[in-house]
């Protein structure tokens, strides 16, 4: 059958690929084995031109391969993969995927699904790989090449410059260093790894915005503060997942759902969560009167301390454990730049009275206080000039690894037996 295939064709694939499925699929029981996420990236629900920021990814993809990198946290035996199309109102047709170590040419194997290469992910619904034998080191670089043998919507991604893709015309996935194609900025579809391990892990989620999806660190360097935090947690076995979405928000919906609405999916779903970090409310807090929500009314200190207290009776409920960060300081925050008014004294103000009601109000099982480690001790509603991406807003690479490097991670290694 030529790339090129046709609308008929496709459906019959998926079809063929759905009815199958049963019938081939392997048996995947392993005894006393424990899977973790390794790595993640959240998905968030494509938009329109009507929003200030373009989505910066192709609106269809069709009869094309999407080739990216990833840097897993903890180590395992054997991995799964995960795809999502979460936020998708057409299914996606996956042909064929292929999976190995970076530089490795050799180690490159092909996925299954319920034992065939390929599988069609109905919307709202995620597709996850059957256990495939690879093992892998802590901090490995995995390279994953996507073939999307027809037309298909992108509905469903994740958002930033932090990372970057190439999508190449045909099967790339059979040439995993095929050169030339787009290079594109953020996650088409690809959404995490797990990784297989003989002892029992926990996995540490970062449920946060664009700070924790790592804006203003260098692109495809693994520099965000979570990235930093896996080299720390690397030595015991603890993985830790990314939920960053840029653009999100702890109240309402942003560049993706609101905290509360995304909670079970990104955090407490995740195989191994022992325990949460959150880092959320700037957005809620900076949105309102300025280009990304002008009609907005103001943020409230009520609102934004009810929904961290139903977060954190969700996830006590599930016996995960959830420490709060207080909000860096973002006086001057996106000045000069189309999207100046994120900042305000009125939202400064806000900001102080959320971070002492964070640090005082006793409902997290621990806190950790960004503001004062990233602030300017001369000015201390600006971030210090060395910690700063130069936006006011975001910090920079020195920035993320101080954050890192503050956190107490002695409950995020206690016994696992």
């Amino acid at each position: 059958m030529p790339y090129k295939l046709k609308s008929i064709a496709a459906l019959s694939l998926a079809t063929a690929l759905q009815s199958a499925s049963l019938a081939a699929a392997p048996d995947t029981k392993s005894k006393d084995q424990y899977w973790v996420t390794s790595w993640y990236a959240a998905p968030q629900s494509s938009w329109d031109s009507t929003f200030v920021l373009p989505t910066n990814v192709p609106v269809y993809l069709d009869n094309q391969s999407v080739q990216e990198n990833v840097r897993l946290s903890a180590g395992g035996q054997r991995i799964r993969v995960v795809f999502s199309n979460r936020y998708g109102k057409e299914p996606v047709l996956v042909g064929e995927v292929r999976i190995g170590v970076a530089g490795e040419s050799r180690s490159y194997q092909r996925l299954s699904f319920s034992g065939l290469p390929g599988i069609s992910i109905l919307p709202g619904a995620t597709a996850t790989s059957d256990p495939l034998p690879l093992p892998v080191k802590p901090l490995a670089n995995l390279s994953v090449t996507t073939y999307l043998p027809s037309r298909t919507a992108v509905g469903s991604f994740h958002w930033g410059n932090q990372q970057t893709v190439q999508v190449t015309a045909g099967r790339a996935a059979e040439a995993p260093h095929a050169q030339g194609g787009d290079r594109i900025e953020g996650r088409l579809f690809l959404s995490a790894v797990m990784v297989e391990t003989a002892e029992k892990r926990r996995t540490v989620v970062a449920l946060g915005d664009s700070i924790t999806d790592g804006n203003g660190s260098t692109p495809d360097a693994n520099h965000r503060w979570p990235d930093y935090l896996a080299n720390r947690l690397a030595p015991y076995g603890v993985a830790v997942a990314n939920a960053g979405i840029s653009g999100a928000r702890l109240v309402s919906d942003g560049m993706g759902q609101n905290a509360l609405a995304r909670l079970e999916h990104d955090v407490l779903s995740q195989p191994g969560v022992s325990d949460v970090i959150v880092l959320l409310g700037i957005n809620d807090i900076g949105w309102p009167g300025s280009p990304f929500a002008p009609t907005e009314a103001p943020m409230t200190l009520d609102r934004l301390a009810a929904a961290y207290r139903q977060l954190v009776t969700a996830a006590h409920i599930r016996g995960v454990r959830v420490t709060a960060g207080t909000l860096p300081p973002f006086e001057g925050a996106l000045e000069g730049t189309p999207f100046a008014g994120h900042y305000s004294p009125d939202k400064e103000q806000l900001r102080r009275k959320f971070n002492q009601w964070i640090r005082t109000a006793g409902v997290f099982d621990a806190v950790i206080d960004f503001d004062a480690l990233l602030r300017d001790p001369e000015h201390p509603q600006r971030m210090r000039p060395a910690f700063d991406s130069g936006d006011h807003l975001h910090p920079g690479d020195e920035g993320y690894r101080t954050m890192a490097q503050s956190i107490d991670i002695t409950s995020f290694i206690r016994s696992t037996k």
